[in-house]
């Protein structure tokens, strides 16, 4: 899961893998794969790197495991 931010400011979760589209106006829009969108504040860049260091994450510990 990576973290996001609401324009409210409040913080939610979302799994990576669901993410779909992503959308860059003033705020970053979020189509997930079952249709449920999200707007959030943090830029499609950062939203990226995150994404990217979860993969690193998870497959880093599928490695160490085997």
């Amino acid at each position: 899961m990576i973290k996001l931010t609401r324009i409210d400011g409040t913080s939610f979760y979302v799994n990576p893998d669901l993410i779909e589209i992503m959308e860059a106006t003033h705020d970053t829009h979020l189509t997930l794969t079952n249709g449920d969108r999200y707007i959030c504040s943090d830029d499609p860049d950062v939203i990226v790197e995150r994404i990217a260091e979860f993969r690193r994450m998870s497959f880093g510990a599928i490695r160490r495991s085997a």
